[in-house]
């Protein structure tokens, strides 16, 4: 299969909405992409529609059952941070940056998850030290290319905060611009993430994340003089896009509570989860029910008794109840037993203890990082959650489509580069390619 192009760039703005567009069409840079190349209205991300599952989902063309990352974090009860999804076998089957290796071309990526210990050419993975012992810059040298790794860290280090932002994205340009002039990869996957912060602790429309999507225009008019300075614009395609959308909300529910209250749950009254037989495991804007036994009937019909009569109760905030034949129909884990779909303005935490239901302010938002002013997990049909897509450059037509869908980007991608993902669940989006 031929290559329509030497480089593939693809930036990840984690976050980035469909409702953003009436701001990146002023903003020069993001034009720079819109004029020359391929937009899509609109872009129907996944179920549930959270940050590692949808990464996942771009580099294999597959929905989150297919793949394997069906949310972002591990199933562990009762552990105040679980782990996240984080390392390339996570992901069942073969990814883009696997095809393009194969392929003798040389890969990057920086942040991008799910690619701890993946055979990356130059890789800095998404990994964070999430234990107390644990060192952070240990901990990332250890699962990506370590020289590689230590020299941009030695060079651009000074930039960091530890994980905060921006501070953490201006890391990651300086660290792009470096590759992509020092490297310059057939594939260089960039996923950055500030507007997701900004947007989880401040709300959508907040002034906070307004600034995030200016600094990302800054950030990639940074990116294309790297590019020029380089002598390989001409030859490389740009790729902008979003994961998903995220919706505001200010009440948690919390149903392991209830669980708790049914005895599908214990603890020993200090905190500390001891056994389950049920439990809910969020994805934000949804959640998975799991049973410890999954023939275990008893358990079984006390949650679903249970999810039924909250569906009755309009202030509840449940808005649908899908078994799990109907959540593996979505794309979604069909290993649970239930999934459920918060209302706008909620969302789900883990807490076995407290109250079912928890309003949520500024205040502690600010105060623990558990709680949130706007999130995502919602499932893609949700009214006006849609992100975006644009591309400019080699093997690419101007052209505006009105829609794609997420699993789409991975088989353009790879066949861009003239590699194959196989059979997927995607299509090549062929309308926006110049063949």
């Amino acid at each position: 299969m031929n290559r329509l192009t030497d480089h593939l760039l693809i930036i990840s703005f984690d976050c980035l909405s469909a409702l953003d567009f009436h701001i990146l069409k002023d903003l020069p840079h993001f034009q720079t992409i819109l004029k020359n190349g391929a937009y899509v209205e609109n872009v129907e991300s996944i179920y549930p529609s959270v940050t590692y599952p949808c990464h996942a989902t771009i580099v294999t063309g597959n929905y989150p059952n297919r793949h394997g990352v069906i949310n972002n974090t591990l199933m562990q009860p009762g552990k105040p941070s679980p782990d996240w999804n984080w390392y390339r076998n996570c992901i069942r089957g073969t990814t883009l940056y696997d095809e393009v290796k194969k392929a003798n071309m040389t890969t990057a990526a920086l942040l991008w998850p799910v690619t701890g210990k993946a055979d990356i050419d130059y890789n800095l993975p998404e990994i964070f030290a999430n234990r107390p012992w644990q060192n952070q810059i240990i901990v990332s040298l250890m699962n990506g290319t370590p020289r590689y790794q230590w020299n941009l860290n030695k060079r651009y280090g000074h930039l960091r905060s530890g994980l905060e932002q921006p501070e953490l994205d201006d890391f990651v340009l300086a660290s792009t611009v470096d590759t992509i002039k020092t490297k310059k990869p057939n594939l260089l996957m960039v996923h950055f993430t500030d507007l997701d912060t900004q947007r989880h602790y401040h709300g959508f429309s907040s002034e906070e994340a307004m600034s995030a999507i200016y600094r990302h225009n800054e950030r990639l008019g940074s990116i294309i003089d790297a590019l020029k300075e380089s002598g390989i614009y001409e030859d490389t395609t740009v790729v902008l896009l979003g994961d998903h959308s995220a919706l505001d909300e200010n009440k948690a529910v919390n149903l392991n509570v209830l669980f708790h209250k049914k005895k599908l749950i214990s603890s020993n009254g200090k905190g500390k989860l001891l056994n389950w037989q049920a439990y809910c495991k969020s994805c934000d804007g949804s959640a998975y029910i799991y049973l410890f036994d999954k023939n275990d009937s008893a358990s079984r019909s006390v949650v679903e008794s249970l999810l039924y009569s909250l569906l009755d109760d309009p202030k509840s905030g449940i808005e649908k109840v899908l078994t799990g034949e109907q959540a593996a129909a979505k794309g979604a884990d069909g290993t649970c037993a239930f999934m459920i779909e918060a209302q706008k303005g909620y969302y789900f935490l883990e807490d076995f203890e407290g109250e079912y239901l928890k309003t949520i302010t500024k205040e502690d938002a600010k105060a623990d990082k558990k709680y949130t002013l706007a999130c995502h997990g919602y499932s893609p049909e949700k009214e006006n959650y849609g992100t975006i897509f644009m591309a400019a450059g080699k093997g690419i037509k101007s052209i505006t489509i009105p829609s794609i869908r997420l699993i789409d980007e991975g088989p353009t991608f790879a066949r861009l580069l003239g590699v194959s993902l196989g059979n997927t669940d995607g299509r090549v989006i062929e309308e926006i390619l110049s063949i």
